[in-house]
């Protein structure tokens, strides 16, 4: 997430890990991560694929912070 925006459920996570005795944690993040594949494209049109989806569903340009890669070989 962007900062500024609050992650509700890393603060649950990071409230809950202080109750079982882990209080040096500086803080928690939560993540998503969607895998992406798609059938006989280049890598530059996967890419491009990939972010349409993030545009027009998978993401909140106001609150998320995205990165599109290729997954390693």
């Amino acid at each position: 997430m962007k900062p500024g925006v609050v992650d509700a459920e890393a603060e649950s996570v990071q409230k809950s890990l202080a109750l079982l005795g882990l209080r040096a944690l500086k803080g928690v993040t939560t993540a998503h991560v969607f895998v992406l594949e798609f059938a006989n494209l280049t890598t530059a049109q996967a890419e491009n694929a990939a972010a349409e989806a993030v545009d027009r569903l998978l993401a909140n340009p106001v609150i998320h912070r995205v990165t599109i890669r290729p997954l390693p070989d």
